[in-house]
């Protein structure tokens, strides 16, 4: 038989929540991880109860178990690029930081999750400095949306209310510690929605945009998930082709590429009724859209 040359794929590791419904958390990531044609491995935080109606109940994981999970992968598979999501508690927060202090999470996409859109907080009070002062500045980086960004400059910092402040708060992510910042708009007002990337470089913080036209329907549940696991994913292969995300034109091209998939996948679910109950639900995306092709 001929000889096979040894090849390893690109390798993702999502550290986040369940989402048995499928749209959002571990299920979601995996998913993309997959879509983008990376190799995904997990470290479960949390077991959530949600579905397209919200969250209903959270049950933790002991932190020892946690702990655990991330020896099984780290101590195994090189891991190319790493995404966060729930982390639920400070101990965790720091769990998760101490692990990327080591070097084996390779480049650490932040999606600071805090409260869900049904209002499930999904991060306890006293965690909130942790991922502020700690997890943030680990960051390569930190995707918020609108709040999300605005709580972490501050309990008392509003979000946002134009492009304008929109730019500030990058820039002030940014000077707090993260390498990169992409301060997402889809909260905002307006048929335009613009993502402001903010990324360090030497001295000085280049901002780039990203607008793109809002698309109208309510099946948006686990964006969020979804766009940083694509960047993820997108940053995995750029390591195992030899290119550093960390540099500004790789990590642009990431999330251009993530933001083209994550529309495709918005748009092909747009008209999905997956809910028994389609009032008030809200749907998740097609994540394997490029696989199927859209409608």
């Amino acid at each position: 038989m001929p000889a096979h040359s040894a090849h390893r794929p690109p390798v993702a590791l999502s550290i986040a929540g369940t989402d048995p419904s499928g749209g959002a958390g571990i299920h979601a990531d995996l998913k993309t991880f997959a879509a983008r044609g990376a190799y995904g491995t997990t470290v479960i935080t949390g077991l959530v109860a949600q579905n397209t109606h919200g969250v209903s109940r959270v049950h933790a994981i002991d932190t020892d178990f946690v702990s655990d999970q991330f020896d099984a992968v780290l101590d195994d598979i090189p891991v190319d690029a790493t995404k966060t999501g729930m982390l639920g508690t400070r101990t965790l927060v720091q769990m998760t930081v101490e692990r990327a202090g080591g070097g084996l999470l390779g480049f650490l996409t932040v999606d600071p999750v805090m409260v869900a859109t049904s209002g499930h907080r999904l991060l306890e009070e006293d965690a909130v400095s942790a991922v502020r002062d700690l997890l943030a500045p680990a960051a390569d980086l930190l995707t918020p949306n609108l709040p999300e960004g605005a709580l972490l400059l501050g309990d008392d910092v509003p979000p946002a209310a134009d492009l304008a402040q929109q730019r500030e708060q990058a820039r002030e992510l940014v000077h707090r510690g993260s390498r990169a910042v992409l301060l997402k708009g889809g909260h905002g007002l307006g048929d335009e929605v613009v993502d402001v990337l903010a990324v360090r470089a030497g001295d000085d913080i280049e901002l780039r945009e990203f607008p793109h036209p809002r698309i109208g329907t309510p099946h948006t549940h686990g964006t969020g998930c979804t766009l940083s696991a694509a960047i993820t994913a997108e940053v995995a292969k750029a390591v195992r082709a030899g290119r550093d995300p960390r540099h500004g034109d790789t990590l642009a091209e990431a999330v251009v590429t993530s933001l083209d998939y994550l529309a495709r996948a918005i748009r092909s679910g747009a008209g999905w009724e997956l809910s028994r109950n389609p009032d008030g639900a809200r749907g998740p995306v097609d994540h394997l859209v490029d696989l199927a092709g859209e409608d």
